[in-house]
Formats: structure tokens, C-alpha cells, sequence
């Protein structure tokens, strides 16, 4: 099928063999190579038309960007242009990147103007999370590592996306590895709101643009930032890890954000703290670069090494030891009498008095006293 571009035809679709619509006459065929199929967006500055180029013999499909502003009057249509011209020069210095559409063609034809761009085949994440539900933690560290680098790649440009939600993220249907070679998953895609953030750009209060539920309050007003596109990627991480709008995951009478009891699994607290401080409303205690986020957010959990004390093995407990006394001269002496005058078994002849002592102690111990009174007792009395 061809689709006709001009906006007020009244029966726009036609076979796809011929060059010009059979109702309003237009060409269908721009720059003698890209047909629209049929349209598939429509923005604020104009609508987006799947189409093929003809101008290849396999026919791959782009997408066909046409300039149409709905708001009137001078000065929005003077903006509308200046933006739609501002998309077309962004997508060219960034679309070299695998992570951002590649700008085909850009053109004036029949007075209107033209973008033609890389097609992205596959589910947004606002259809992705409606499909198949609540995101999960693993899938939000995925996302914010494959998105965060595609920021890192924009913002080392000067350019500010300003238009960062589920619905601009496109999730990439697998392809073979030599038709696409090493591309991420996830595409940001419509850059027509991109903002280059030059100084004088950035100390002056230009448009509000973007998505009101995943808006920075600076942009509100009008002076986006770096940190407007950091605070609109958190935004969507709750959407997605709640399936509900940002607006309803914050409390505007406690000026705080309550998305944490609307999750269905809960989430670690290290990533908590990361997507809090990326939903900073107050800029300067925001992230304010996207290294920032990506240090904090690939942390590894620290564990201080405790200085291990010895261990100290109790002896083992013996007995104590039973303490042998040497055999004295008297208990000799002792033992020689019993075997005289009581009989019985010599003594054992292995056994040694012990030697004689060098000095005699000067008073009679026990022992001696004893001994006198077996002496008196077998012996008789001797003395005089």
C-alpha cells in the first residue's frame, strides 16, 4: 500500500504501484525513492510514516518524519521550525551511534518538509511493560546501564534529549549478528526536542517541551539541563517498575516520593537510593552527570575486612603428676631391721640407698624418732 503525505486528502491510502494519489493527486513518492506505508506517530511538530526505499533492491523499511504543526500562529510555527531543523542536524551527528537512529535524508518537497530516518523494528517500553507487565530489578539496572551510556554519548555533544520516557525507547527485536553487528538492545529514538546546551543556551529560559509526567521541574520552566534527562530516565524506571504515572507515585502534600509501596517485588536499597537521587526535584542535590549515576549504580557492596584475632588453643589438661620421692637412708635402714627381727623377704638388692647427705641435719627428724623406738622395742634398752 502507499499512503498519500498531504495532509488534507481525504482518502490517503492507495495501491502501492503507482506514483500519485488517485484522490488528491500528490506524489507518493518523495525524492523519486522513499513510499510511505501508512502512519504509525503523531507529535506536536508533525507525523511519522513507516515507508520503504525504493531506491534499494531489497526495499528496507525507514520511517518518514513529515513537518506538521498542530499549534498556529508565527512565532510557534517559527519554533516548530527551528526544532524540526534542529532534529534533523542532531540526528546527524548523533545517529553514527548504534543506539540512536541514523538520519537518512532531510528535505524540502511541495513546500513541506521531510526527515528520513533508520527504522527501529520492535515494542517501545511503554508497550513492552503493557504486554508483559511490572519491570523487575535486573531489568531496570539493564536499562539504566544501555541507556545511561547513550546519555554519556549525547551530553559529551552538547545535546540534550529533553524528551526521555517509555514511549521514546524502543527495545530492538533480534536481528543476526552480521546484519546488525554488536548494537544495544535499547534505542532512543526522537530527538525532536533536543536541545544543543551551549552556556548561553543554558543561562537563558527557553521552551517548555517534553512530557509533563517525566519533566524535571527546571525544564518546566524552561532551563533544561544535563540533569533534566538524568531526572526524566528515573522517572520512567518508576513508571516501569510501577505501571503507573510518575504522578501518582509522589506525594505533593509531603514533597517526597512514595513509588516504593506500589512495587509488586521489592527492589535493593542500593538502587532505591540511585533512582531517588536521580528524582531529585532541587538540581544542584541531583546527579549531575551521567558518570555520577553509572559509579553509584555498578557499585560493588564494600565490606571492611575485620583484623582476625588469634586464636588461642587451650592446653590440653594432663593429671598431675605423681611426685616420686627418692627412698631416704633411714627408710634402708628401716626396711633391713624388719627383715632381721620380723622376717620375711630381703630387701631388693637393685634398690640403692641413696647417697649420704654431706651434713647431718641439726635436729632429728621423724623418722629418726621412730626408729629409736623400734631400736628400744626389738633391741632392748642398751644404754648404761
Amino acid at each position: 500500500m502507499s499512503y498519500c503525505l498531504n495532509p488534507r486528502c481525504p482518502k490517503p491510502e492507495n495501491a502501492d504501484n503507482i506514483k500519485f494519489c488517485q484522490t488528491c493527486g500528490s506524489k507518493l513518492i518523495l525524492k523519486e525513492r522513499y513510499r510511505a506505508i501508512k502512519p504509525i506517530g503523531q507529535g506536536g511538530f508533525g507525523i511519522t510514516f513507516l515507508a520503504v526505499d525504493e531506491d534499494k533492491p531489497s526495499k528496507p523499511r525507514c520511517v518518514i518524519k513529515q513537518f506538521y504543526p498542530q499549534a498556529q500562529g508565527t512565532s510557534t510555527l517559527q519554533k516548530a521550525v527551528e526544532l524540526f531543523t534542529q532534529e534533523a542536524m542532531r540526528l546527524d551527528e548523533l545517529g553514527k551511534h548504534p543506539q540512536i537512529p541514523e538520519l537518512l535524508a532531510y528535505f524540502t518537497q511541495d513546500d513541506r518538509q521531510f526527515l528520513v530516518q533508520e527504522f527501529i523494528d520492535g515494542q517501545n517500553l511503554a508497550q513492552e511493560s503493557a504486554q508483559n507487565g511490572a519491570f523487575n530489578e535486573t531489568q531496570i539496572r539493564q536499562l539504566l546501564n544501555d541507556l545511561l551510556s547513550v546519555l554519556q554519548f549525547c551530553h559529551q555533544r552538547q545535546v540534550i534529549h529533553r524528551d526521555i520516557k517509555p514511549e521514546n525507547i524502543i527495545r530492538r527485536s533480534p536481528q543476526p549478528p552480521l546484519e546488525r553487528g554488536a548494537r544495544g538492545d535499547l534505542v532512543l529514538v526522537d530527538f525532536g526536542a533536543a536541545k544543543i546546551a551551549s552556556n548561553a543556551a543554558l543561562n537563558q529560559t527557553g521552551t517548555s517541551i517534553g512530557s509533563p509526567e517525566y519533566v524535571a521541574p527546571e525544564q518546566i520552566r524552561g532551563k533544561a539541563i544535563f540533569a533534566s534527562d538524568i531526572y526524566s530516565l528515573g522517572a520512567t524506571c518508576i513508571r516501569l517498575l510501577t505501571e503507573r504515572s510518575p504522578f501518582d507515585s509522589y506525594d505533593i502534600h509531603n514533597d517526597t516520593w512514595i513509588w516504593r509501596q506500589y512495587l509488586e517485588t521489592p527492589i535493593n536499597d542500593q538502587l532505591g537510593r540511585v533512582l531517588d537521587k536521580m528524582l531529585e526535584s532541587i538540581p544542584v542535590r541531583r546527579y549531575k552527570t551521567v558518570d555520577e549515576v553509572l559509579k553509584d549504580l555498578n557499585q560493588q557492596p564494600h565490606v571492611a575486612a575485620k583484623s582476625a584475632k588469634p586464636v588461642i588453643q587451650p592446653l590440653p589438661t594432663s593429671p598431675p603428676a605423681v611426685v616420686i620421692k627418692p627412698r631416704s637412708q633411714i627408710d634402708f635402714e628401716l626396711e633391713e631391721m624388719k627383715s632381721q627381727f620380723l622376717g620375711g623377704s630381703k630387701p631388693q638388692k637393685n634398690i640403692q640407698p641413696p647417697p649420704q647427705p654431706t651434713s647431718q641435719p641439726s635436729s632429728k627428724s621423724e623418722i629418726d624418732e621412730e626408729l629409736e623406738e623400734l631400736k628400744k622395742k626389738f633391741l632392748g634398752n642398751n644404754n648404761p
